[in-house]
């Protein structure tokens, strides 16, 4: 087959996009990016500070199918230990679910997280201020998210706008169906693969303990090469 020029490969799908702002919205996104990585210049009233932020879940304590350190088996396994353990089977999910904010300072290249049971407009607020606090009041920082409902500012719930009209904030939304546009996509692939991949966390503290530890060790190795690998992969997909 090499020969007739085919070669077995896997496909993925897509959506495009049928946001009427999709223009719009993705040229204000690419030049915030273009400020964040010192290409342009920051007019008055644009932002000096640039956050990607989404949420990550639902965070379920469950076998998750993965590569992990293990014995080694087969015709190489010690003769004198234990079989190697099984996954379980999870029938049931006890205790509910989790979600992870996150949000990733550009400029920085640092991590941000927090573990919430829920993710409405509520726990997004709460993490806003948390964003904002890191910087000085007068410091306009940009905070690029998706179309989720709760970042949004309706007619019924004003919420988010108002407040960030009040805190020096811009909230930058991406077209629908353009998350590749949010550069911290690639770095929740990492997150799963460091992670989550291989592993079977018997409770939420556990599996958060381990999700808070990563992102202590990102923030510190931000220059590992495993790492980059992983991220460079997910931004190339």
């Amino acid at each position: 087959l090499r020969e007739e020029g085919v070669s077995f490969q896997r496909l993925k799908t897509w959506k495009t996009s049928r946001d009427p702002d999709y223009a719009a919205k993705k040229a204000r996104v690419e030049h915030i990016y273009a400020i964040a990585d010192g290409e342009v210049i920051p007019e008055e009233g644009e932002p000096e500070v640039v956050f990607c932020m989404d949420e990550f879940g639902p965070l379920n304590p469950m076998p998750h199918p993965g590569r992990q350190w293990a014995e080694r088996g087969g015709k190489h396994k010690d003769p004198d230990s234990e079989p190697r353990r099984r996954r379980r089977a999870t029938y049931n999910r006890y205790g509910g679910v989790r979600h992870l904010f996150a949000a990733l300072d550009l400029a920085k290249d640092k991590l941000y997280g927090h573990i919430k049971p829920v993710k409405k407009r509520t726990q997004f607020l709460e993490f806003f201020r948390y964003l904002r606090s890191l910087y000085p009041p007068q410091t306009r920082i940009a905070i690029v998210c998706d179309n989720f409902s709760p970042h949004l500012t309706t007619k019924r719930c004003q919420r988010v706008g108002t407040w960030a009209a009040a805190h020096n904030v811009e909230i930058a939304c991406t077209p629908t169906n353009s998350s590749w546009l949010n550069r911290i996509e690639s770095q929740f692939t990492a997150l799963r693969h460091f992670t989550l991949d291989g592993t079977d966390h018997a409770t939420h503290k556990e599996q958060g303990s381990m999700i808070r530890r990563y992102i202590i060790w990102r923030n510190l190795h931000t220059d590992d090469q495993r790492l980059q690998a992983v991220v460079d992969r997910a931004n190339v997909a």
